[in-house]
């Protein structure tokens, strides 16, 4: 059963749930969810996941509680979802490009400008995606509960400002091992290597990359200004946390608590989005009049008109049906 037949069910039952009033509530299960994440502390994902923890527990009358695990603290990101999907831990917030080595679907959401606008992206992910693709994540033993936010991407570096492609050519920069984004940097010019993210800064500091690219908030919250001179809002691809829950441990609770979690995960998917979003014009203004970087707006239009062998590479990966598909769902969608 998918997560949105789920949802219409779940919500059916609250009708009779209310009926029988408090003695079902005592009978509900007593559970403790291990969540763990990759965003700092500080960060909206962070406060975000925090947020969904204390309505939840407050909704619960107690009998569900978290520990959060913030900051890459059970390990990678791409460990901790596979100690997702075995149950180890409970809960997550990967990207699509980490989930989709279980389910090649969500390889397409990061093809290279791909969406116009945060809400553009929204809706269409909230929307035909999330129909889509929750089925077929079930099938790998997670339940998806709803998108949250990570943010446009951009490309840092500390040799020269970039205006157009040409200026890309020639820079080795840092990406996760996503094949999306090192198409999009490679396509754009530039030369691609994977480094994992807690080494990012010691390579940037020896040389050993000339740049990086990340979502504003994260070039913000990890200090990447201490090590680039230069700002390029490229917007080259989309992602977001996906927040994600083991079958099993999502099979335990009742259907009241299923309820709740789907309802309050999507509450705090908005409170995320919300303040990433709101966060990003200040931390743009703090990064170039606080902390020096130089932030150039390149013409975009120059960089999709190289994105072909992007788009080929992505779905020679995720599978040409898969992008053909994410493309019929989009292009309605518009």
């Amino acid at each position: 059963m998918n997560t949105k037949r789920i949802l219409q069910v779940l919500l059916g039952a609250t009708v009779g749930f209310a009926i029988s009033g408090g003695a079902a509530l005592a009978e509900e299960p007593e559970v403790t969810i291990k969540f763990g994440h990759f965003a700092a502390e500080s960060h909206p994902g962070n406060i975000a996941a925090k947020s969904f923890a204390e309505n939840v527990t407050r909704r619960t009358n107690g009998k569900v509680t978290f520990e959060i695990f913030p900051a890459s603290q059970l390990g990678a990101t791409p460990e901790v979802l596979e100690q997702t999907v075995l149950g180890v831990v409970d809960m997550n917030l990967p990207t699509q490009g980490t989930l989709d080595k279980y389910e090649k679907a969500f390889a397409t959401v990061m093809m290279p400008y791909a969406y116009g606008s945060y809400a553009e992206a929204h809706r269409f992910l909230d929307g035909p995606f999330f129909d889509w693709v929750a089925p077929k994540l079930e099938d790998q033993g997670l339940i998806m509960l709803s998108n949250w936010e990570w943010g446009f991407r951009h490309m840092t570096n500390n040799k020269r400002p970039i205006n157009s492609p040409a200026d890309v050519r020639g820079l080795k920069f840092r990406t996760p091992p996503e094949i999306q984004l090192v198409a999009a940097i490679e396509a754009s010019g530039g030369s691609a290597t994977q480094i994992n993210f807690p080494e990012l800064p010691a390579a940037l500091n020896q040389g050993v990359v000339d740049g990086q690219e990340n979502p504003i908030g994260v070039i913000y919250a990890f200090k990447i200004y201490e090590f680039q001179d230069h700002l390029a809002l490229t917007g080259h691809s989309y992602n977001s946390m996906v927040h994600v829950m083991n079958k099993d441990s999502w099979d335990k609770l009742s259907v009241n608590q299923q309820r709740i979690f789907l309802e309050e995960s999507r509450r705090a998917g908005e409170l995320m989005r919300k303040m990433v979003q709101e966060a990003e014009a200040s931390q743009l203004a703090e990064l170039e009049s606080k902390f020096g970087m130089k932030i150039t707006r390149p013409n975009t239009d120059e960089f999709r008109k190289l994105m072909q062998p992007a788009y080929d590479r992505v779905a020679e990966y995720a599978g040409k049906e898969n992008v053909a598909k994410f493309l019929e769902l989009l292009n309605a969608a518009k």
